[in-house]
């Protein structure tokens, strides 16, 4: 039961994670304005994402706009989007496999040797979602920060670390954590059964058979080595 109660909570996590991990990929917020230097503009804030930039001003205006060529985008944001894409999909697959072998679902019917499998392979697919939202997060980060250290960078380019880069190193940490311990919480193969036994089942005791049995078996009688005779 409370194996249970730990992979349905692992689950709701590994969910909440996936989610978190779409806001993130939706979010333009992974990069923002640096204000620093004499002269700072606090009259609109702009903010830099895997698919567009905005721009926020005080009064509460915002316009956004799309890149024009994906191949003009430098190397970390190209990498971010196709591994931002291929962890929603990874998270998709990953939630869809879990359910079907978690123990208080019904897929797989009794077999206990396929939800383990199932379950496992749902966990693992779950680790592999965290570490391909932690890659191009990380990524993003280690440029902004280069960059904004880089004196040959103008100020004016220079940016800092937005909402979405903080909420995508959360979302890798969930989902990993979360795809650790629905592997471990999987249910494992018991010796000499495979499937899982409804009620109770007593202890059946061997029962041994002594070897001396076999041979105090009637001889079956050879007829050739008996002499016939004839009665009148």
């Amino acid at each position: 039961m409370v194996n249970s109660s730990v992979q349905l909570l692992s689950f709701i996590f590994a969910v909440t994670g996936w989610i978190m991990t779409i806001t993130v990929t939706v979010l333009p917020q992974w990069k923002v304005s640096a204000f620093i230097g004499s002269n700072i503009l606090t009259s609109e804030i702009s903010w830099e994402g895997i698919w567009m930039t905005c721009i926020y001003q005080t009064t509460g205006h915002m316009q956004c706009k799309t890149y024009d060529s994906m191949l003009a985008l430098p190397p970390d944001l190209q990498a971010a989007r196709a591994l931002m894409c291929i962890s929603i999909f990874l998270g998709w697959l990953s939630c869809t496999m879990s359910c079907c072998g978690m123990k208080c679902t019904k897929c797989a019917g009794d077999d206990r040797q396929a939800k383990a499998s199932i379950s496992l392979s749902g966990g693992v697919l779950f680790i592999l979602t965290g570490l391909c939202v932690l890659v191009p997060v990380s990524w993003t980060a280690n440029t902004v920060v280069q960059d904004f250290y880089n004196p040959n960078v103008p100020i004016m380019h220079k940016r800092e670390l937005g909402q979405a880069i903080y909420l995508g190193w959360a979302s890798a940490v969930i989902l990993i954590i979360s795809g650790a311990v629905l592997s471990t919480t999987c249910p494992h193969n018991e010796r000499g059964g495979g499937g899982y036994h409804r009620g109770y089942t007593g202890k059946g005791f061997p029962v041994s058979r002594p070897s001396h049995l076999a041979s105090d078996f009637p001889k079956p009688v050879n007829s050739n080595s008996v002499p016939l005779k004839e009665y009148v």
